[in-house]
């Protein structure tokens, strides 16, 4: 596609959703940085100054979007808020926190995406590009809430793909990998599930595994420039990753079936061949 005409960002305070924003503004979209607090987003426009498009910050909780209008002439949505929340054991995990996960990362993409859907055939198609993770490749303990709150999105994109490109609306699935933001900062902490002592042995190893990302870990503006690039390829498959990391799990998973895959990972966490 050609850029120009409005993007919508959801999530865009900070990190990918930020880069991202002021990426699409750079390529010449009238970019729409949407987050909670439009406050957060105050400076955002000094970054693009100059640009070939322009950027605005709107106020979108997604989890409260009654009032959300998709602006006409919308062409992209970029669907990329999202939370994550501490990882205990399955057993120990209490429905709240499945709850909270689901809320933003499933039902508050679905109803910001079934509003924007009018507003993109109207346009006479456009990008949906949901924001998922490249951990739902690999069997990851104790992230049991986010990645099946992002598989879900995953799948939501599958049928959606099909059912949006009589109207030339194409999904994209962005699966990043570790890329330089505080949600990943976040995840340096030792997963909760270290505080059950069946699980510590596990935990302590997927603990010292995350230590190992750190080299790996790649700028946003680098992430959003592949996202950015995704979107305006109309030859892009439907899962992309944005960064080597991710890059490299997407090539190994359309390579192997998926049970020699799994298999291969699971001596990573239990601890023996």
């Amino acid at each position: 596609m050609q850029a120009g005409g409005i993007a919508l960002v959801t999530g865009a305070s900070r990190g990918i959703g930020r880069g991202v924003a002021i990426e699409l503004a750079r390529r010449g979209f009238d970019a729409v940085a949407t987050m909670r607090d439009a406050r957060d987003g105050a400076t955002l426009p000094d970054e693009v100054v100059g640009a070939k498009g322009s950027l605005r910050v709107e106020a979108l909780d997604v989890t409260e979007p009654a009032g959300f209008d998709p602006p006409a002439g919308l062409r992209v949505l970029v669907n990329n808020a999202g939370v994550e929340a501490p990882h205990p054991a399955f057993e120990d995990t209490p429905l709240e926190l499945w709850r909270h996960m689901y809320e933003t990362n499933v039902f508050g993409l679905i109803e910001v995406t079934r509003r924007a859907i009018p507003a993109l055939r109207a346009s006479g198609g456009g990008v949906l590009c949901n924001v998922t993770s490249s951990s739902i490749l690999a069997p990851v303990p104790f992230y049991g809430p986010y990645r099946s709150s992002k598989a879900a999105v995953s799948a939501i994109g599958e049928t959606l793909r099909a059912e949006l490109a009589p109207f030339g609306i194409r999904v994209l699935e962005i699966m990043p990998g570790p890329i330089q933001t505080d949600m990943l900062i976040g995840s340096a902490e030792p997963p909760a599930a270290m505080e059950r002592a069946e699980y510590r042995p596990m935990a302590e190893r997927a603990y010292a595994g995350r230590q190992n990302v750190d080299v790996m870990v790649t700028p946003v503006d680098d992430a959003a420039r592949a996202i950015v690039d995704a979107i305006l390829d109309d030859d892009a498959p439907l899962r992309v990753g944005c960064d080597p990391l991710s890059v490299g799990m997407l090539d190994a998973w359309r390579q192997q079936a998926d049970e020699a895959l799994q298999r291969s990972m699971l001596p990573t966490w239990v601890g023996h061949e």
